[in-house]
């Protein structure tokens, strides 16, 4: 599953398999390590009955609106449950299929002998199936423990409130029972059909898959965040696909990434940050023409997946182009990068700044992620990851004072801040993921070492969770701990990078404590305040919080905790690549399954 880079002119009539620019069908630069899901005749309520779409309104690129209205009460809420239960009969029934038929059974398709790994021609005919390790899902399925049962009964706490308040809108505002639009593409729902997926929720899964048949359309006058849209709903699009075989989800991806490929056409091959799905006009920012390094390089996994599975390597082409780029650029200390990146001229700016927080975490997730998804063929990926590694510890690795935590500061201009944010935390998962496939032996050492302070961001505070961002103390004082926080930062945007890094570390070491510390964090979680009987972020972490305004399905890393909750031999743990803030997923390179399990992590920049 590898990229590069091709410009293409915005297309508005384009559909689905309409691919006959595409010219003839090629393998990738680098072979995919699995075998290619082949294609299924397409289920015919996929695209039946539906209504022409009304004309969109514009929608602003920018933070989630402060206010929407939200829906009217009992009479929708009695058309809503009455359409559930409707949704819920026609699912039972498909579900109950025979798995030879055309339709997706829960626990997936048929089991037809496996491909070749080779990517499936532009038109093809046969049936695309979910993973080898999506199979085995379906004919093992898990008992849950307590522990499982405790994470599904915070999902559906969470999903109710979404269900009730907001259902088919962006983000649910919990605090005014309401919702707001980023998009209006769904992004919670979207974000959320994988864990349904997994956590067994088969008739949430189907009322959610009625809703992306019949209500999730492109053709809209709305401007998407590039990164941000391909993390949220190509990758939730293609998970969904992974685990359940519908090709339904595949179709979707396949039209949405058509449609994000103008955001490509610049100068210097480097993406705008924003593109219109409906019209195809890509652009910067309005308030300047860069871009974050973290935005360009952090969707890179899942437009090579989307080549490998549709056959189309102008996606694999765009984003590859864009990493070879990155690659050879000036500006570099010690494999460390800037956080800002010019679309006219490719050139890194605001030189000398070097964080792995927001604007450039998930640049060093994505290099490890990368060469594992490609079978660890391309050296160059890995070449940069290690040597950002010896720049991190050489540069930016301190320890407070007086516990000495190990922690990852920042660098500007030469000069040294104690400052980590909670996003950093992606880092002893993704550690532990490259020793765990051959990398130095101290890499997991400091793995753990970080785990170790991502954990105590959390335990020393009051109500058990992290805020934002903390600083670390670098001399001994008598009155002050390891960790302090900042009026500004005293909040928590429920960010999974802590628990998802447990994960890693209880999966690859099968150390107890990393399960202990997870399942510590939720139940801080369900502790914290609710508004009425949704989450929220929490406004304030060292003291009592309230609840705040928001609340993402996606936040919540309910993938990574379900797992955590688990046996270390749970075949439906081991088996995927989690990519990005969203907990993405795609199946892992094939070959013998290791001792404990193999699951690649990754963070994305700073989303607020």
């Amino acid at each position: 599953m590898s990229a590069v880079r091709t410009s293409i002119s915005p297309s508005l009539s384009h559909t689905v398999g309409s691919r006959s620019a595409e010219g003839p069908k090629v393998r990738p630069a680098n072979p995919p390590v699995l075998p290619a899901p082949r294609r299924a005749a397409e289920n015919p309520e996929t695209f039946a009955g539906l209504s022409p779409q009304k004309p969109p309104r514009h929608f602003r690129r920018g933070p989630p609106n402060l206010q929407i209205r939200a829906p009217d009460g009992d009479a929708k809420d009695r058309r809503q449950d009455e359409a559930q239960r409707r949704a819920e009969a026609a699912g039972e029934a498909r579900w109950e299929d025979d798995a030879q038929g055309s339709r997706v059974s829960w626990r997936g398709t048929g089991t037809e002998p496996e491909q070749g790994p080779q990517l499936p021609p532009r038109k093809a005919e046969a049936a695309p199936r979910p993973s080898p390790q999506a199979l085995r899902m379906r004919n093992s399925p898990a008992s849950q423990n307590e522990r499982q049962k405790a994470v599904v009964a915070a999902f559906r706490h969470a999903w109710a409130g979404y269900r009730k308040f907001a259902w088919g809108h962006d983000e649910l505002k919990p605090v005014s029972k309401s919702f707001s639009e980023w998009f209006g593409l769904g992004l919670t729902l979207i974000d959320a059909l994988d864990t349904m997926w997994i956590l067994g929720l088969k008739k949430e899964f189907e009322e959610a898959r009625k809703w992306v048949s019949q209500k999730l359309l492109f053709q809209k006058n709305v401007d998407v965040n590039l990164f941000e849209s391909t993390i949220r709903i190509l990758g939730g699009l293609l998970s969904a696909f992974h685990l359940s075989g519908d090709v339904l989800f595949l179709e979707k991806a396949e039209d949405f990434g058509n449609r994000l490929m103008p955001a490509f056409q610049t100068p210097s091959k480097i993406p705008y940050s924003d593109v219109n799905i409906g019209t195809g006009v890509a652009h910067p920012p309005r308030w300047t023409s860069d871009s974050t390094v973290a935005e360009v390089t952090s969707i890179q996994l899942e437009f090579r997946e989307l080549s490998r599975l549709t056959g189309v390597k102008k996606f694999q082409e765009a984003v590859e182009e864009v990493t070879r780029r990155v690659h050879s650029l000036r500006g570099k200390k010690d494999g460390l990068v800037p956080m800002f990146i010019n679309t006219n001229s490719g050139l890194f700016t605001h030189l000398g700044v070097f964080t792995l927080g927001a604007r450039a975490d998930s640049y060093y997730e994505y290099l490890l992620k990368q060469w594992i998804q490609g079978g660890k063929k391309e050296t160059q990926l890995l070449e940069d990851y290690l040597e950002a590694v010896e720049g991190i510890r050489k540069h930016l690795l301190h320890r407070s004072e007086p516990g000495k935590l190990t922690f990852v500061g920042e660098l500007a201009h030469g000069r040294f801040s104690a400052k980590m944010d909670h996003l950093v935390c992606f880092l002893p998962g993704t550690l532990a993921l490259g020793a765990h496939h051959g990398l130095p032996a101290d890499h997991m050492e400091l793995a753990q070492a970080l785990m170790d302070t991502c954990y105590q961001m959390n335990r020393q505070m009051e109500t058990g969770l992290s805020p934002e961002i903390v600083h670390f103390n670098l001399h001994p004082q008598k009155s002050h701990k390891d960790v302090q926080v900042k009026a500004a930062d005293r909040h928590n945007l429920l960010r999974p990078e802590t628990v998802e890094s447990l994960f890693y570390l209880y999966r690859l070491t099968g150390h107890r404590k990393y399960q202990d510390w997870g399942w510590e964090i939720l139940r801080s979680f369900n502790a914290s305040p609710r508004a009425a009987t949704l989450p929220s972020a929490m406004s304030r972490t060292p003291a009592i919080p309230s609840p705040g305004t928001r609340w993402r399905a996606s936040s919540w890393g309910r993938r990574s905790s379900t797992c955590i909750c688990s046996s270390p031999t749970t075949q439906t743990c081991s088996a995927w690549t989690l990519t990005c803030s969203t907990r993405r997923l795609t199946p892992c390179p094939s070959g013998p399954p290791p001792r404990a399990g193999r699951l690649p992590s990754a963070r994305c920049p700073g989303d607020s």
